[in-house]
């Protein structure tokens, strides 16, 4: 059995120290290789080595890039980003049950802001090893009807630093926030952010909400795909999910008991999307624990996959143990 010393800590403890160990964990291994080479995808001019990334919320600040590139990740989602500084909720904001590996949080965007995560992308060696994407949200002071001007400024900000950006108005930790994803707030929140993007630009995906009703998502996808978005991550945490779980009411849940919801996502948009989906990107996330995971987001669609929860509970070198079995698999 492997031990898993990172478990012994209290989720606040390990959310906090993770950061610094990640870049020590780097520096130690003198920066050693690039992001292993297994299913490549080329994607608008975009080179992914591997199409297993880190998710969104994991370095929120781009603080572990270069670790994240060391440790084997064939793209990374830096944020969520807001425009100011913010703490985020007051504690507490994180937790785990080790037991059936679902994680809990209620974190709302505590951000660096983008001024010192701009820094830091300013700072990254080039050529970079892997496509490094921003996911962008509001201020939880800016008020719903102004949040299009936040994205804005974000994308504005951002502009030349990252290879694509993720949109998310789909967590559950900021009050009032997935009002937006609703059909009949979305085109007057998402028209203009897209519109104020100068063409030719780089990719906007739009990340969802894995607690729509199906003729909720189908409504969605419609309205992002005529608006001109490049895809979709598919999925937030749930607000939904608490069976068996000892978390509060408010918050999201990711992890194992998220998957079954997440791929059901992944198969309603390949469903409703069809052929419309050729040239957009899809990406699943959302309990992904394993080889056989990523196999089968692939199989069912998913150009990308990314985890989170698995970096909780497996570690760090997931990245490489999941590249290992794809490439003995790929030489069966």
């Amino acid at each position: 059995m492997r031990v898993r010393p990172w478990l012994w800590l209290s989720p606040t403890l390990a959310h906090k120290l993770s950061p610094p160990l990640l870049n020590g964990l780097h520096l130690l291994t003198f920066g050693a290789g690039r992001p292993p080479e297994w299913r490549p995808l080329d994607w608008r001019g975009l080179h992914f080595p591997n199409r297993l990334g880190v998710a969104g919320g994991v370095d929120k600040d781009a603080r572990n890039v270069q670790a994240w590139w060391s440790l084997g990740a064939g793209f990374l989602e830096v944020g969520t980003i807001t425009p100011q500084p913010q703490p985020g909720n007051t504690p507490p904001v994180v937790d785990r049950d080790v037991t059936v590996e679902a994680v809990w949080n209620r974190l709302g965007f505590p951000s660096q802001g983008v001024l010192r995560v701009k820094r830091r992308l300013e700072d990254l060696p080039a050529p970079r090893s892997t496509p490094v994407f921003a996911n962008i949200g509001k201020n939880a002071s800016t008020p719903l009807e102004q949040a299009h001007e936040d994205y804005i400024l974000l994308l504005r900000e951002l502009r030349g630093l990252v290879d694509g950006f993720v949109i998310n108005i789909s967590s559950p930790n900021t009050k009032g926030l997935r009002e937006l994803l609703r059909p009949e707030k979305l085109i007057e929140f998402l028209s203009p952010v897209l519109q104020s993007v100068p063409k030719p630009h780089v990719p906007i995906l739009l990340k969802l909400s894995p607690d729509m009703e199906d003729a909720e998502l189908e409504r969605v996808l419609e309205i992002s795909l005529n608006l001109g978005i490049d895809g979709w991550v598919l999925t937030n945490t749930s607000q939904g999910i608490r069976d068996g779980l000892d978390f509060p009411k408010e918050g999201g849940v990711s992890g194992r008991p998220l998957a079954a919801r997440s791929r059901e996502v992944l198969r309603r948009t390949v469903e409703i999307l069809g052929p419309r989906r050729e040239g957009k990107l899809l990406v699943s996330v959302g309990g992904v624990s394993g080889w056989d995971e990523v196999n089968e987001r692939l199989a069912m669609g998913a150009d990308l996959v990314q985890v989170y929860s698995a970096l909780i509970f497996e570690g760090p070198r997931f990245f490489k143990r999941v590249a290992k079995c794809q490439q003995q698999n790929l030489k069966m």
